[in-house]
């Protein structure tokens, strides 16, 4: 029941569905992340080790980057049934439509060297 409570909670805040909402369609920097939010970096890298203990995402440093992504679910049944059911939730959101158009403007190059 552990597991299943950690992946719950990770899913229980608003910011965490919509991160997770956003590395469906592509991985991300924090600096991306803070930028599509709107929300500050130490807050962001939180979320993101929230979501990673449960076995959501993952990371990848590539060079200068540090590239989050969704997991394939393998650590968790739970993470896994829930990151496949949630490619289908949400999608119909104003919020996570308004966060979908927003992130191909975003680019890492132009808002991680400030």
């Amino acid at each position: 029941m552990k597991e299943f409570i950690k992946v719950m909670r990770a899913l229980s805040d608003p910011n965490r569905v919509k991160l997770i909402k956003m590395l469906q369609r592509k991985s991300m920097c924090v600096c991306e992340i803070q930028a599509a939010l709107g929300i500050a970096q130490p807050t962001v890298s939180k979320h993101l080790k929230i979501l990673a203990d449960a076995g959501l995402v993952d990371y990848k440093k590539d060079g200068l980057w540090v590239n989050y992504f969704l997991t394939d679910g393998s650590s968790s049944p739970y993470a896994a049934s829930l990151l496949g059911n949630m490619k289908h939730w949400l999608e119909d959101d104003k919020e996570i439509q308004e966060l979908a158009k927003k992130l191909p403007m975003i680019n890492r190059e132009d808002i991680c060297s400030r």
